[in-house]
Formats: structure tokens, C-alpha cells, sequence
């Protein structure tokens, strides 16, 4: 729907400053940075340190470690299987490398897997691609413009974002390989957005001290999702099964990881997937919808593969922190939660309260940006308020035309002109209001930049994994981890395979100590995870098979 008449009154006080705060950015006069002391107080208003948002872990091998209680549910769960019910025996599908999980970094591992020699398996919950890496917008980091920037600098950059939390090792990899990944994007046949002698077009994002933001318009991540899929799909000897989730890993008599329990969705049948290495890019958990937020999320963001590493004895890692991106459409709410990519603050919109004025400076990190944005509505009462009773900010959009020329904003986020101008917007002319929203999941199961996890055989890659980017990561970088450490993966699992994986009996004895464990501590019985997907029906409506709290059947 278009802005009601109450919203277009609101939008002609930020009219009124629109000139003067185009001036002073067309003079370089920036609202200044916070101070680190600032930051520190600022974040104080950011759901994360929240205390009554979280508790301590009971069982596992994280126990004591307080995260958020809607994922502290899903790890103190029992499993969704019987171990007693499921035979082992005579496998289903035998692979070298099970790839669970099929966006970014999962369609990335299974190629470089291929590539080095291995026969793969990819099992996805729901379509090959459907992941955040298709909602991804904004871009990806790399140094690789050679102008005034190094890994060194990207480095700095990663470390200083996450508060200097970060493991330093999975971010030397993490900025030492993005280069190569970004020629190696090209090389697949990726288009990013170019200026007409060649050279990739570079912007900064929240956080960055050089411009090494690459993108593809609005639309990043569906462009490297449009790339990777092709590849594997077309060009590479990889099967794909989709609508197969894994519910269990599986390991056999050595302690090493060899599979994992798969759940057919259309046939709500349990299998078997036997492998010799098993690389875990199952994503992560938006749609928990921690602490009420509106989620940016697909519907399979449900914290899955955190779950059942946990219950297979991987610690986790920084997932305390969870990233809320700073601008998430409010407005219009059929749209409610989708990304609005921090490219539009990098090409000059500002952030402006119900007085039109400008608070904070764009290009914060994102935890101190989002912070920013809930202090002014929440603290301050400056917030926009909607027709059914929420609070926003309004993002200027129409500055960039003014500051790049007319028509930049159609041809710089064409995405997002064509949402806005379904629902009769032109954020070409009219600003959008925004809040922010579940975003990323900052930690993960705890590994190591070879990608490796404490359990032999279960390597991570992408946004299931925790530590690259500490308590806060800055954009650019998720699109980057995916890639980075995707190929990693591939070429890890492929190494193990040939150096230390063993035969052995299938087993599920993990999952029986679990249950005990939380059978010991009083674990209500009836909750299971993983949770597969999320559960929107009324609470009078319960009798579904994908639920937390309903095992189903074994056929």
C-alpha cells in the first residue's frame, strides 16, 4: 500500500532538511563517528546485552554458556528419532562427502569437493538455493581493487567490527583467500557491477576504512547464487536432492562423523545417508525470531545444524551475539522484515528521525547503527510512527539521486524499486521506514580455519560456523565466509578422506547419551529439535508434523 496521508505529512518534515543534509554531504561534513567509549554505551540499548534474553546451557558440551532462550530450547531438546527405531544397516545413499545444506557455502564446498576428486551428495531442506545467501543484497568484501588496500587492512577492519573478539586465524583465512574468491566468482561467469573499462565497482560499508565492497546492484547474493548453481548443476558431476533435510549426524565406531539421518518431506520418510566425511552448511536461525524481531531470514533459517553438532559433541561459539540489522522494512508490513541493504547508507542516504534530522552517522557497525536506531524510538520517543502501532526511522533515499544524478537510485537497486513500486512507493521520491531486524547469527558450532570441527569428519562452512566475525559482523562479509570457506571445506573433506577416514558400524549412541543427559537434568520431554521448519499455525492448531514439540513417524 502506498504511505497513508498521516506518513506523507511526516515525509515533508524530512523534505524540509532533504537540501541542507545533501549540502553538507556533497562537503564532506559527516555526522562524527562515536568514540569507542560511545560505542561501548550505545550497545548498551542493543538486544544482545539484554540479560533476561538468554540463559545458561543445562546439558551438552557448551553447558553454562548463556545464549539467546529460543536457541537454548532447541540445543536442550530431545532428538526428532528413536535411535532404537532406526536402522543403520543398509544405507539409503553412500557418498564420499554428504554436503548438508544447499546455499552459498554448501553449492561451494560440494564443487571444490568435486573438483578434488570426490563423489558427492548435496541434501537440502527445501530447493537447491533457497538460503540468505539469496536474500543477500549489498555486496562482498575483498581486497582485490589494489588501490590503497591489503588483507592487512581488511583484516583491521573484520577485527575491529567484532569488538577485537574475533579468532584471529579464521580471519587471516577469511581475508588472505577473498581475492582469490572473487577472481574465482568471476572466472564461474558472476557479473558483478563493473565500470565500462573493466575494473569491479567498489563501495564502503559500515565499518570499512578502504571501499572494497564488490556487488551485483541490489541483488549480490542471488547473482553468486545464479553462478555457483549453475555450476554445480550444468558443469559438475554433483547430486542434488532436495527436500531432504538432515534431522542426525551419524558416527561410526572410530568417534568419526559418517552421515547423517535424513527426513523426506513429501514422503515423511526417515533415511540413511552414509559418507566418509560430512561437510555441515546448513545456515542459520532467523526464523527462531529471537526476542519477538522481525526476521530478513528464508523460511529454513531454523538453527538445524547447530543442533545436531551440539548433540554430536561440537562446542559453540559466540552465540551469544546475534547481528539485527540496523534497516528492515516496517513499512509497508506486507513486506515486514525484508533486508534494505546497506549499500543505500554507503551511496549517501541518511538515517533521519520524525524532525528530519539526521542522528548517527551511517556507516557505523552494524550493532551500534542498530542500537542507534532503537535508541531513538524507544529512549528519545523519535521513532515514525506506523498506521498499526509500530515505530521506524526513515531511510532517505531520495539523497542519492540528488547526489549521484537522477535515475541512480532505479539503476543502483533495482530490487528494491521494483518492491516499493508494487505497494505504489517510489524511493526514487519518498523514503522508506525502516527497523531493525533479525539478521545473521554471529556464532556458531566452534572449528578452525581448515574448516575441521573437535568431531573427525564434520567440517563447517558459512554462517553454521562461529568466530570469524566475533560479536558483530560487518557487511560484506557473510557473502565472503560462504565462499571462503566453502571451498575450504571442499578441499578439506576431500584431504580427509584420503588420509584419515576410517571404515567402521554406524552408530547413534551420541544421540542416546543426549537424551539421557537430558533426561538427568529434567529437560521437559516433549520439546524435540531439530526444529525443521517454523511453526506459524494458531496455538490451537498444533497437529502438524514439523513442529517442535511432535515426533513423527517412522516409515
Amino acid at each position: 500500500m502506498p504511505y497513508p496521508p498521516k506518513l506523507k505529512e511526516l515525509i515533508k518534515v524530512v523534505e524540509s532538511t532533504r537540501a541542507e543534509r545533501v549540502d553538507r554531504k556533497k562537503r564532506g561534513e559527516e555526522v562524527p563517528f562515536l568514540s569507542l567509549d560511545e560505542r561501548k554505551e550505545m550497545l548498551d540499548h542493543h538486544p544482545d546485552f539484554k540479560e533476561e534474553g538468554r540463559r545458561p546451557l543445562k546439558i551438552g558440551p557448551s553447558k553454562g554458556y548463556a545464549i539467546a532462550h529460543e536457541m537454548a530450547d532447541l540445543l536442550e531438546a530431545r532428538s526428532r528419532v528413536d535411535p532404537d527405531d532406526i536402522d543403520l544397516s543398509n544405507p539409503d545413499i553412500d557418498t564420499d562427502v554428504l554436503v548438508i545444506g544447499g546455499g552459498g557455502a554448501g553449492t561451494s564446498a560440494a564443487i571444490l569437493a568435486e573438483e578434488n576428486g570426490a563423489r558427492v551428495t548435496m541434501v537440502t531442506k527445501l530447493r537447491h538455493g533457497d538460503a540468505n545467501t539469496m536474500m543477500a543484497e549489498g555486496g562482498i568484501q575483498a581486497a582485490s581493487k589494489g588501490e590503497k588496500d591489503s588483507p592487512y587492512y581488511h583484516y583491521l577492519d573484520v577485527m575491529g567490527g567484532g569488538h577485537f573478539t574475533n579468532i584471529p586465524e579464521l580471519v587471516e583465512a577469511l581475508v588472505t583467500y577473498a581475492p582469490d574468491a572473487i577472481h574465482w566468482l568471476e572466472k564461474l561467469g558472476c557479473n558483478f557491477s563493473k565500470h565500462p573499462d573493466g575494473r569491479l565497482h567498489t563501495i564502503h560499508g559500515g565499518g570499512t576504512s578502504r571501499k572494497r565492497m564488490h556487488y551485483a546492484a541490489d541483488i549480490t547474493g542471488a547473482e553468486i547464487m545464479r553462478t555457483i548453481r549453475d555450476e554445480a548443476r550444468n558443469h559438475r558431476n554433483i547430486e542434488v536432492i532436495e527436500f531432504l533435510p538432515a534431522v542426525e549426524l551419524i558416527l561410526n565406531e572410530h568417534g568419526q562423523c559418517a552421515g547423517a539421518v535424513l527426513y523426506n518431506l513429501e514422503t515423511q520418510e526417515y533415511m540413511i545417508a552414509r559418507a566418509k566425511a560430512v561437510i555441515m552448511a546448513t545456515g542459520g536461525s532467523g526464523r527462531l525470531h529471537i526476542q519477538g524481531f522481525m526476521t530478513t531470514n528464508h523460511y529454513g533459517a531454523t538453527f538445524d545444524g547447530i543442533v545436531m553438532g551440539y548433540r554430536a559433541g561440537v562446542e559453540v561459539s559466540f552465540l551469544h551475539t546475534v547481528q539485527y540489522h540496523p534497516t528492515g522494512i516496517v513499512f509497508p508490513e506486507q513486506a515486514e522484515g525484508i533486508l534494505i541493504t546497506e549499500k543505500f547508507r554507503g551511496s549517501g542516504a541518511n538515517l533521519v528521525n520524525i524532525e528530519g534530522k539526521q542522528f548517527v552517522n551511517e556507516r557505523e557497525p552494524r550493532d551500534v547503527e542498530a542500537a542507534s536506531i532503537i535508541k531513538e524510538c524507544t529512549v528519545k520517543g523519535l521513532g515514525v510512527p506506523t498506521p498499526t502501532g509500530k515505530v521506524g526511522i526513515w531511510l532517505d533515499s531520495p539523497m542519492i539521486d540528488m547526489l549521484s544524478g537522477e535515475g541512480t537510485v532505479r539503476k543502483e537497486f533495482p530490487g528494491k524499486y521494483i518492491l516499493y513500486k508494487r505497494f505504489g512507493i517510489d524511493i526514487s521520491k519518498e523514503p522508506m521506514l525502516i527497523y531493525p531486524t533479525l539478521h545473521y547469527q554471529n556464532g556458531g558450532l566452534a572449528f578452525r580455519a581448515s574448516s575441521a570441527t573437535s568431531l573427525p569428519g564434520l567440517f563447517l562452512a558459512g554462517e553454521v560456523s562461529g568466530g570469524v566475525h566475533g560479536a558483530n559482523r560487518l557487511m560484506g562479509n557473510s557473502l565472503l565466509d560462504i565462499v571462503v570457506f566453502g571451498r575450504i571445506a571442499g578441499k578439506a573433506a576431500t584431504a580427509y578422506i584420503n588420509d584419515s577416514a576410517k571404515e567402521g558400524d554406524l552408530t547413534l549412541d551420541h544421540v542416546r547419551r543426549f537424551n539421557k543427559e537430558a533426561d538427568e537434568a529434567g529437560i521437559p520431554s516433549d520439546r524435540v529439535s531439530p526444529m525443521l521448519l517454523p511453526d506459524y499455525t494458531p496455538p490451537k492448531i498444533k497437529e502438524r508434523q514439523l513442529t517442535t514439540h511432535y515426533v513423527g513417524t517412522v516409515r
